[in-house]
């Protein structure tokens, strides 16, 4: 269903306005207290200290998630020097709808205990792609985004093979240990995540083509790094960042996060999905 651009503009604002109050609450308790002591010491607070700028709370909070998040020196002053209104502007529109497109997933941070979503639905083979097998599935929202990215792909003569979708908590321990039994622990931890702890669990994230490194190569595989945040598909596992994402590099993993929230993990984190979900994540859980 399309969303009225004044009551999406309005929803944005109004999770702006209490993203800014939360930050500017404690702000001006601490404001008032210091008003009051100021009072009662009188004369023995100089005026040069009585006048020393205070940090702000959006400052405080946003160097505690970009310290927690361990986002990069240079990336985190560019959001600095974008100033306030504009980065929270962008954050919350980023995090409107759905929590579970920009829920934190990884080593660290498991789903719920027996998470499993309810709007699942089958992916159609005889739509604009192509499936592995007959009983992938998707959350109908990401099924639905396959579908528009899929469309534009064929249009240009270019043809998505979708070859894992859901995975279901039991099926994950199966896919996991298997491939400790093949490839062994430290192999299987590297391209594999252990139940409760997959992307593929939420049921927002895709393998493409032949689930391997030449899938990079293909024309599938290079007209997708560079639309799949169009249709809001964002690259998890990238290249280079195995010590960040905790899995080796995966050139045919995608998740779907929605547009928005892929334009601004290309616009504020070089689109580095990892790093936006941290700081997310950090951004809400800051003291």
């Amino acid at each position: 269903m399309a969303i009225n651009p004044r009551i999406r503009g309005m929803a944005a604002l109004a999770a702006f306005a209490a993203l800014f109050c939360s930050c500017e609450r404690g702000a001006a308790e601490r404001r008032s207290l210091a008003q009051a002591e100021g009072a009662a010491l009188g004369s023995s607070i100089s005026p040069s200290r009585s006048e020393t700028p205070k940090t702000s709370a959006y400052t405080r909070q946003l160097e505690a998630a970009l310290r927690d998040a361990e986002i990069p020196e240079d990336m985190g002053d560019r959001i600095k020097a974008a100033g306030e209104e504009a980065f929270l502007t962008e954050l919350a529109l980023a995090m409107e709808g759905d929590p579970f497109l920009w829920r934190l997933v990884d080593k660290k941070h498991p789903l719920p205990d027996g998470y499993e979503p309810d709007d699942l639905v089958t992916l159609d083979d005889g739509a604009s792609y192509r499936v592995g097998r007959a009983d992938l599935r998707l959350r109908r929202p990401a099924a639905e985004a396959l579908e528009r990215m899929a469309s534009a792909a064929r249009a240009e003569g270019i043809t998505l093979v979708a070859s894992s979708a859901y995975r279901s908590f039991d099926y994950q321990t199966q896919v996991y240990a298997r491939n400790v039994r093949e490839s062994g622990q430290e192999t299987a931890d590297r391209e594999s995540s252990r139940q409760g702890h997959s992307q593929h669990q939420l049921g927002l994230a895709v393998d493409f083509g032949s689930i391997t490194d030449a899938f990079a190569g293909t024309a599938a595989g290079r007209w997708i790094l560079v639309n799949g945040p169009k249709y809001g598909w964002s690259l998890s596992f990238p290249d280079g960042y195995e010590h960040l994402t905790g899995y080796r590099w995966e050139s045919w993993h995608y998740r779907y996060t929605g547009t928005v929230l892929a334009a601004f993990i290309d616009k504020w984190f070089g689109g580095i999905q990892q790093y936006a979900l941290q700081f997310i994540y950090a951004w809400q859980n800051s003291p």
